[in-house]
């Protein structure tokens, strides 16, 4: 995410003893959605972008393939003569973005907490490299100047409209680590390792990050020489006068140990390849305070907001809902809710009346009145910079004993045509007979392999095996969950059983597909590239549909 929830970095461990279980009772963990958290937040009204950032589908991302990154503060590009451009560095996955429902989320951590890992490792074990694009906005202080919002506040971003990013380079992964303690657990980011030509902006909250993560790091890896774990140590040759401290691993010679010193040894500084700073010139007192420039803590929220879909929008309001219902103390949801008053009335009023506040709040006070004509910026939403293409999902396929296998083999054919992964899904993990008698080996069977797992299902029994497979209660799940997760669904004609006891037969819509012989298939494989139709979430709760869908 761009943005961050506080300006200074002073406020920082608040902020996480906040976000942590409750010192007197140890839980929740891993959540947020408790008292502690949103008391703080609804003290922090600076918090109120990157809240619809986090409470948005940006927070629940289908896969690390498909989520963008950023570098959130402002860096500096510095050139050989010491002249010095503003970036902000992006990550753009090349698959598009996607997230998940809420809903399929709590399930998939359910039925496979290492679903993240699993999906990267497939990715890459199959030769489908996960690959994300580097972009950067790059300006100049007659830029910084003139924007509108302070481009050193890590709770604003430089709309992309405004300021398109620009492509330098990829990142493309092609092997998973040896050993993940050794080249994972171990590794020690830090905001302040910059190679020369990259600089730091006076962003304080940067500034405060540069010197927290070394700190951060030598009471985590146990000493000043994590530098030394070969996951951290420089690749490239590298000579300086540091050494000893514990757990030192090179073994230095020689009597020489500092700089200057008159014995004429070790290495020297070299000026025109080392790292130098721009020499920026400032005016004024150093003071610890909040600019006024970082006092709008609405505007960009609200533009954030109604750069979202309706779908997306209703799945803010619902996060919020669901956040805040978790909170013990009325007076912390009324009090959140008089910030979204100041970021948009429609979601203020849906978000109390969700929670069934019994008086409404007033907007809170606020330093600077939200802007009303910060246009939309459709590069905020995930569903407006879908892949619009299949490519790198994967297609979960239920079958059983007599499916038809010129149906089954065209629609695997699609998919590896499509830079697809298929999983097959049968009542046994062993596999079924197809139809003509070749034996299909099954990766999951249907109690391990809920169609959470899928970006899109079909559904393949056979007419002499869809009763036992409907009668199934996990079979049932797989494809009202699927419904209701706004899936496409592709299924023959001998499926209509197992959707009528999963209770979406009458509430069919352009979404499920029969795939009545092979021809069937390139229409099917089409539609997945809108990977889900968003259209039928107001129409679905728990699973079926509560009104018919026209």
């Amino acid at each position: 995410m761009p943005v961050f929830f506080i300006q200074d970095a002073i406020k920082f461990p608040d902020l996480i003893h906040a976000a942590k279980q409750e010192p007197d009772r140890d839980f929740p963990q891993a959540q947020t959605a408790h008292d502690n958290f949103w008391d703080f937040i609804s003290l922090t009204p600076e918090s109120m972008h990157m809240v619809m950032w986090a409470m948005s589908d940006r927070a629940i991302p289908r896969s690390f393939r498909f989520m963008e990154g950023f570098g959130v503060h402002t860096f500096r590009f510095v050139n050989a003569k010491d002249e010095s451009t503003f970036v902000k560095f992006h990550w753009k996955p090349k698959l598009g973005l996607q997230s998940v429902a809420w809903n399929e989320a709590v399930k998939i951590n359910g039925a496979d907490p290492d679903f993240h890992r699993r999906d990267l490792w497939q990715a890459i074990q199959s030769g489908n490299f996960p690959e994300w694009e580097l972009q950067v906005q790059l300006f100049d202080q007659a830029f910084a100047d003139s924007f509108d919002f302070d481009v050193l506040d890590p709770t604003k971003i430089i709309p992309e409209e405004i300021l398109p990013p620009q492509p330098i380079g990829r990142l493309v992964l092609d092997r998973m680590p040896d050993n993940f303690f050794a080249e994972t657990e171990q590794v020690a980011f830090m905001t302040q390792n910059v190679p020369p030509g990259i600089d730091f902006s006076n962003d304080p909250l940067l500034q405060g990050r540069n010197f927290s993560y070394l700190d951060t790091q030598l009471k985590r890896l146990g000493g000043p020489n994590f530098t030394h774990i070969p996951i951290n140590a420089p690749k490239c040759p590298f000579a300086h006068f540091q050494q000893d401290g514990h757990m030192a691993m090179p073994n230095p010679v020689g009597r020489v140990n500092y700089q200057p010193n008159s014995w004429g040894e070790g290495p020297r500084e070299t000026p025109v390849k080392g790292f130098r700073h721009f020499p920026e010139k400032d005016d004024g007192p150093l003071m610890r305070l909040r600019p006024e420039s970082f006092a709008d803590h609405y505007s960009q929220a609200r533009q954030f907001f109604i750069s979202q879909t309706p779908p997306e929008q209703r799945h803010i309001a619902n996060a919020l809902t669901f956040e805040l219902s978790k909170v013990e103390t009325p007076v912390i949801r009324e009090r959140m809710v008089s910030h979204l008053f100041n970021i948009d009335e429609t979601l203020a009023h849906t978000v109390a009346a969700k929670l069934g506040l019994k008086t409404m709040p007033k907007p809170a006070e606020a330093a600077v009145q939200t802007r009303q004509d910060l246009e939309p910026s459709p590069a905020l939403s995930i569903v407006l910079n879908g892949p619009k293409r299949f490519e790198g999902r994967k297609l979960g396929i239920l079958v059983t004993d007599g499916v038809d296998a010129t149906l089954l083999k065209a629609l695997t054919s699609a998919m590896t045509k499509e830079k697809a992964m298929v999983e097959i899904i049968a009542p046994k993990v062993g596999g079924v007979t197809a139809s003509d008698g070749s034996w299909i080996t099954a990766q999951q069977m249907i109690d391990g392999g809920p169609s959470v797992l899928y970006d899109a299902v079909a559904v393949l029994p056979s007419p002499e095996a869809v009763d036992e497979l409907a009668s199934e209660a996990t079979a049932r799940d797989f494809v009202a969950d699927a419904f209701q997760h706004c899936k496409f669904i592709g299924h023959v004609e001998a499926a209509m059983p197992l959707l009528a006891k999963a209770g979406i037969a009458d509430s069919l819509d352009e979404g499920v597909i029969v795939l009545a012989t092979a021809k069937d298939v390139a229409a099917f494989v089409k539609e997945l590239g809108k990977l889900r139709l968003w259209s039928r979430e107001p129409n679905v709760k728990h699973g079926k549909a509560s009104i018919p869908v026209k």
